[in-house]
């Protein structure tokens, strides 16, 4: 009575979607225009101009930069503008907000350059657990990508999963 092991998983035809593939790679610098205010409270432009000028921006190289300032302090526009052009010929991206925010503006950049004519008509498995911390926010994206192309899409392992969305017949 020897009957052959059966894998039901693997001639299930569920495709599994690793949110941790398209988590930010790379570190994430902060840019803090608080280090440019005079009494921790005023931006001056000529100071400020005159310290961009001096820094050596070559420090985010390949890196993605997040521009913010920490201190409670009204900053102009044109003082984003200006780190910017000076950040964006050495960093792989300049964001405007703090590390988090920046993290994930990265990830959903990551999640919306996926060819979604791959997952097309296919019951795909978005993966639950992992050594990353995915947010909330990534598994939403990917449902809203994932939604008008995808057959069906489940959220878990391969073996336990939880129905989200099935295709109309």
């Amino acid at each position: 009575m020897s009957e052959a092991i059966i894998n039901k998983v693997a001639e299930s035809g569920l495709q599994e979607l690793n949110l941790e593939s398209f988590y930010p790679k790379g570190d994430i610098a902060v840019f803090d225009l608080k280090d440019y205010l005079f009494m921790g409270l005023i931006l001056k432009e000529k100071d400020f101009r005159e310290a961009l000028k001096n820094y050596d921006f070559s420090v985010y190289q390949h890196k993605y930069v997040a521009v913010h300032c920490s201190a409670d302090a009204i900053i102009p526009m044109w003082a984003y503008m200006l780190a910017a052009s000076y950040i964006q010929p050495f960093a792989k991206d300049v964001i405007a907000g703090d590390e988090a925010f920046a993290h994930k503006v990265v990830f959903l950049k990551n999640l919306a350059a996926i060819n979604m004519s791959d997952y097309a008509d296919k019951r795909i498995v978005v993966k639950g657990c992992g050594d990353l911390p995915v947010g909330e926010f990534a598994y939403l994206e990917i449902t809203r990508l994932l939604r008008p192309v995808a057959k069906s899409i489940m959220y878990g392992e391969p073996c336990s999963t939880v129905p989200v969305y099935k295709k109309p017949k």
